[in-house]
């Protein structure tokens, strides 16, 4: 198995990662096109593959300037505990020297502090009228 770390949004098939996302219970609703748009509306993106294969995924939204926020993190599960996750979010944090990276998770705290990630005193969050009910979510 070797797996290749990158930043390309070429060649992903956007139906079979929502599918591998929802196999893993990683899926948040989104259409394989709003999946597809969220990666490509991201300042930083990191996939791994497999083949043709993706195994892995994240991005990083970052206004350019001293802000960013590290959204996504995936690896499918048979490739988990092999460094992969670690490899995308070091390549996404390469791309944003001096800037301050936020991150929310539910249960990852310990890997967060092995990437050198500390817990903020707050962090609140709303959404907007529905989840996910936006136009960017609605066939086209």
């Amino acid at each position: 198995m070797t797996v290749v770390i990158d930043g390309s949004l070429e060649g992903i098939d956007w139906a079979q990662a929502k599918a591998d996302l929802a196999a893993d219970d990683f899926d948040n609703g989104r259409s394989a096109e709003a999946l597809r748009r969220s990666f490509e509306q991201s300042q930083h993106v990191a996939f791994a593959r497999v083949g043709a294969r993706v195994v892995g995924m994240a991005r990083l939204l970052s206004d350019g300037v001293c802000n960013a926020y590290l959204v996504d993190v995936w690896t499918a599960a048979a490739y988990r505990r092999k460094g992969i996750a670690s490899a995308m979010i070091r390549r996404l944090l390469d791309e944003v020297p001096g800037q301050h990276v936020g991150l929310q998770t539910h249960d990852m705290q310990a890997f967060y502090a092995s990437l050198g990630f500390g817990p903020q005193p707050e962090f609140l969050s709303r959404v907007v009228g529905t989840w996910l009910d936006n136009n960017a979510n609605r066939p086209r």
